[in-house]
């Protein structure tokens, strides 16, 4: 989609302001059965809190400092425990409690999307507008079989089901602005009848270099933007059939890498159907299917000089899945939800030089590299013992086959085809009606994904011959609370990893399975000391051992706090963000995941950030700040390395550094 668009989306967005006086005399009753979370009490969020057991959720659309997210993965890095790999502006591979990569299950409206690139320079956060969603969800550990194996955790980005009880329309906006001529554009325009609605939703966002904190240039220029479509029937409020389209594409450039990307084209389809409240013993019926494809081509000459010879590669990876649900109430102190998913995937790959050369990429033929399929069964029920207890459980089974296409590869052909279990049960105790205590046991079987099973194994054979899927056994323990002014939560885990997929970089890298333990967690504390002020803190910690080396275990992030002070009178807000982040000197040299290894030890470093806002109505806000307001020279733990590119121009880092004083300013509207 050209970005020729992009300039009425802005122009439409910039107008807003000029129709709020007729706002009052327009009106769309819309109700959605599952409302966004709008309990945020103040404009800017800088690190939500933790409401529900095991699980935080929070409106994407809502400004947050640091600098609101262009990305999933950026969005993401407000939640304590959460960091991100960077390697560049855009498309970092989010993290949380060390673990990356599949271990953390990412869903986007219900589908999967599966990066084409080898070097992961598009993980799935990377085709996710923030703007685009409604409400995004994290849930921590393997405590939920409902969306697949997750042994870190999942990560719903979901939109929320949509009915008009009469005629009308909403049409929702936002612009940002900020520095290093970064700039993002958002418009969604929203109409229907009872019968049903239609939806269109573009997005936009570009910026060029960023400087760290001594004024040097990162490689780190990108551009995105997306079209979506949706068209939705809905014969009564408790019934949904909805069809949806998505188009993107964008640019990006890497200081970690000799290449840059200069295409990440996204086509994505999909059909869903619910409907609830049906009554009796099956309370819901829930069914989907999506298509996506992905077609990415990263080079060496579009984004960057180089001296070397002009080349290219293109992956592609086609993906298709489905799901089947149903809710069943055997009892009214009872509810019990069943079903199965299946996806299928392909990749492929072809690479050349660029056009007007002998072996121009697009001329060659594209090669199957790697097929997948897995087909999962589900259950799971929570039972209600009396109004302050209840237990959950779930157990789940899969079937995982992959079958390596490569011809080049040293047993031409092999398959995997494996049957993995998962499962939990937690414990829930209310002990008043926004405080609760809860305790889980979690089991997780975890096949080696696309990206692992690219390496080559210890034996120098493929991995495919000798990498055995990850067990992850871990024990959840914590409480939410709230009480008159104080509201707070405290999330601990303890996790034995058998068979941990370790990459390790020798004279090639390599995959290999060892055993590890990780434990920690995270805590918060936020106070309304006055009518108007609210302080907050957080603490996030993990800690990793490599218990088949018997050293620390590689990408873990050092211990974090966040001190937030914010003042909010209802029409004008201002507030500060204070991030602390520890050094780290447990490491593992050339150790660590399938987006990185660690480089060494890190110092500990503080950044302090300011924002603002003033909000006209309910439908009208501005917000802006400051990140980095002091300049701040200082690159994350488990950032990439910055010397492996040797782009021309730019100076080549340990790390690659954070962004310098950043300015941004956020204006948002609406209609209905």
């Amino acid at each position: 989609m050209s970005s020729r668009f992009f300039p009425l989306a802005f122009a439409v967005a910039a107008a807003f302001p000029l129709q709020l006086l007729a706002q009052e005399h327009l009106h769309a009753r819309e109700a959605s059965p599952v409302p966004v979370d709008t309990s945020l009490d103040t404009i800017v969020v800088t690190a939500p809190p933790m409401r529900l057991p095991l699980g935080v959720e929070f409106d994407p659309r809502a400004p947050q400092q640091p600098l609101p997210a262009n990305d999933g993965a950026s969005l993401l890095k407000a939640l304590p425990g959460m960091s991100v790999i960077r390697k560049g502006g855009t498309d970092g591979d989010p993290v949380f409690r060390g673990m990356a990569a599949s271990r953390l299950n990412i869903l986007l409206d219900g589908a999967q999307i599966l990066g084409g690139c080898g070097g992961r320079m598009d993980p799935p956060t990377a085709y996710i507008f923030p703007d685009s969603y409604d409400r995004v969800t994290l849930l921590k550990g393997p405590q939920s079989v409902l969306y697949g194996v997750a042994s870190a955790g999942s990560v719903l980005f979901q939109r929320a089901p949509t009915y008009f009880a009469e005629p009308g329309y909403r049409v929702n906006s936002a612009l940002t602005v900020a520095s290093f001529e970064r700039n993002d554009e958002y418009l969604d325009v929203k109409g229907g009848t009872p019968l049903g609605y239609v939806q269109g939703i573009l997005t936009h966002a570009r910026s060029g270099d960023y400087a760290d904190g001594d004024g040097k240039r990162v490689h780190s220029r990108y551009e995105r933007q997306s079209a979506t479509a949706i068209l939705g029937w809905t014969p009564d409020k408790n019934t949904r059939l909805e069809f949806s389209a998505i188009r993107s594409d964008a640019k990006a450039a890497y200081a970690d890498r000799s290449m840059d990307g200069s295409q990440f084209k996204r086509e994505n389809y999909g059909v869903k159907f619910e409907k609830s409240n049906i009554g009796g013993m099956l309370d819901k019926i829930e069914a989907s299917a999506y298509y996506n494809s992905i077609d990415h081509v990263m080079d060496n000459y579009s984004l960057r000089h180089t001296s070397s010879m002009a080349m290219a590669s293109n992956p592609d990876r086609k993906t298709t899945g489905g799901r089947l649900a149903f809710t069943l109430m055997p009892a009214d102190t009872l509810q019990w939800i069943v079903g199965v998913d299946q996806q299928a995937n392909l990749h492929r790959g072809r690479s050349g030089g660029r056009s007007g050369m002998t072996n121009y990429y697009r001329d060659q033929k594209r090669v199957d590299t790697m097929r997948f399929n897995a087909y999962g069964l589900f259950s799971e029920i929570t039972w209600q013992v009396n109004p302050d207890d209840r237990f959950i459980a779930g157990l789940r089974g899969d079937r995982w086959q992959a079958k390596d296409k490569r011809q080049t590869s040293l047993t031409a052909n092999p398959k995997i085809d494996e049957t993995l279990t998962s499962g939990f049960f937690r414990y829930e105790r209310d002990f008043s009606v926004n405080s609760t205590f809860y305790a889980g046991l979690g089991h997780s079987e975890r096949a080696p994904d696309f990206w692992e099973l690219m390496k080559e194994a210890a034996s120098g054979l493929t991995a495919f011959d000798q990498i055995a899927p990850e067990k992850t056994n871990q024990l959840d323990l914590g409480v939410t609370w709230q009480s008159g002014d104080w509201q707070g939560f405290v999330s601990a885990f303890y996790n034995k990893i058998d068979d941990y997929i370790l990459i390790e970089k020798r004279a090639s890298v390599i995959a290999r399975n060892i055993d590890a333990t990780t434990w920690g967690g995270e805590a918060g504390v936020d106070y309304r000391f006055a009518p108007n002020w609210k302080a907050a803190v957080s603490l996030a910690y993990v800690r990793g051992r490599n218990d088949t080396d018997d050293h620390a275990l590689g990408q873990m992030p050092p211990l974090e706090s966040r001190l937030m002070l914010d003042w909010d009178n209802g029409r004008w807000s201002a507030g500060t963000l204070l991030r602390l982040v520890a050094r780290q000197n447990r490491y593992a040299l050339n150790q660590g995941n399938i987006v990185g290894q660690d480089l060494g030890k890190t110092a500990g470093f503080g950044v302090f950030s300011v924002n603002g806002g003033y909000r006209w109505n309910k439908n009208t806000r501005l917000t802006f700040g400051i990140d980095n307001l002091f300049d701040k020279t200082y690159a994350e733990a488990i950032s990439k390395s910055g010397e492996a590119s040797m782009i021309s121009g730019y100076e080549q880092t340990t790390r690659i550094n954070e962004p310098g004083r950043t300015l941004w300013l956020k204006a948002q509207f609406a209609l209905e």
